[in-house]
């Protein structure tokens, strides 16, 4: 039989500090994660995506980074103007029909 353990949430600063004692101090990922208490995977995984994103690295639950920031207002803007095409579509097809 297992026991649930709730997953643990590590906050931005912790993610870039264990980070830092890889990268700036030369240590290794297995003996910082074992320090920490985490897994080296996380901490490679960890890793990986500050040096992929640094500043913008863990942003946070419901945060994006500006890159997915952009997409998002360009998914937007995509749509409304697909939405003004259609009604215009529509009006067209309206107003040049001929009088009855």
């Amino acid at each position: 039989m297992s026991e649930y353990r709730p997953r643990r949430k590590y906050d931005r600063d912790f993610k870039i500090e264990a980070v830092r004692l890889i990268t700036e101090r030369g240590r290794t990922i297995k003996v910082v994660a074992d320090e920490i208490g985490i897994h080296p995977n996380m901490l490679s995984r960890w890793r990986r995506q500050f040096i992929k994103e640094q500043e913008h690295a863990f942003p946070g639950k419901g945060h994006l980074t500006p890159l997915e920031e952009e997409v998002f207002r360009l998914k937007k803007e995509l749509s409304d103007v697909k939405e003004e095409r259609d009604i215009l579509k529509k009006a067209m097809a309206v107003f040049s029909r001929p009088p009855e």
